[in-house]
C-alpha cells in the first residue's frame, strides 16, 4: 500500500512539472516558426493545419486554401506546403 502510495505521489508531480512547462500560454513568432519547420505532413489541408497550430495554443483560421494565423497583432499567412520540408510557407500579411 505504501509503495502504491509513492507510485502516486511521483505521478502528480510529473503531471504538475509537464503542465508548468508552458504554463504562461505564451507563444510567440519563433514557437510558430519552429512548429511549422519541425514537422512535416504532405497530405495536411488548411483545415487541419489551422487544427494543428490551434490545438498548440495559436489563434489560427482556416481560409479558402491558407491559414490567418493572428500574433500579437500581426497576421501571418501559413499555406500548406504538400511535399516541401515543413508544414508550411509563412508569410506576413499585416504587421503590426
Amino acid at each position: 500500500m505504501r509503495q502504491i502510495v509513492w507510485y502516486l505521489i511521483a505521478a502528480v508531480v510529473c503531471v504538475l512539472s509537464a503542465s508548468a512547462v508552458n504554463a504562461s500560454g505564451t507563444v510567440d513568432h519563433a514557437d510558430l516558426l519552429k512548429l511549422i519547420s519541425e514537422n512535416e505532413d504532405p497530405l495536411m489541408t488548411s483545415n487541419d493545419l489551422a487544427f494543428f497550430l490551434a490545438i498548440h495554443d495559436f489563434d489560427a483560421t482556416p481560409n479558402a486554401g491558407y491559414v490567418e494565423v493572428k500574433l500579437y497583432g500581426a497576421v501571418y499567412k501559413a499555406v500548406p506546403n504538400g511535399n516541401e520540408p515543413g508544414l508550411a510557407d509563412l508569410t506576413i500579411i499585416n504587421k503590426a
